[in-house]
């Protein structure tokens, strides 16, 4: 699958949405994610690691506890690959001068 398709797929679940605005706003314990959601923590888990397979975040061990942060330069990177693949020099995606 290519890492589009998995940004695509990441997103377009409104669970895995809200994680990355929580993320937005801090980096977060997989605790401090599951206490904002009222699913068990292995459906977290399973979000969490769909968006690290898109690259969208990533995680790091702090002690015994995974910390989780927005990846922002991928989001970057795939924000502008997006908008070169779709868009025509000089005019909108269907090659119309706006």
């Amino acid at each position: 699958m290519s890492s589009l398709s998995k940004t695509f797929k990441a997103l377009s679940d409104p669970t895995r949405r809200k994680i990355l605005e929580l993320l937005k706003k801090s980096s977060l314990t997989a605790g401090e994610i599951s206490e904002q959601f009222p699913i068990s923590p292995p459906s977290i888990t399973h979000h969490l690691n769909l968006l690290k397979d898109a690259e969208l975040i990533a995680q790091q061990r702090d002690g015994r506890q995974l910390i989780y942060s927005l990846n922002l330069s991928v989001i970057e990177e795939i924000l502008k690959s997006y908008y070169e693949n779709f868009s025509a020099k000089g005019g909108s995606a269907s090659g119309r001068k706006l």
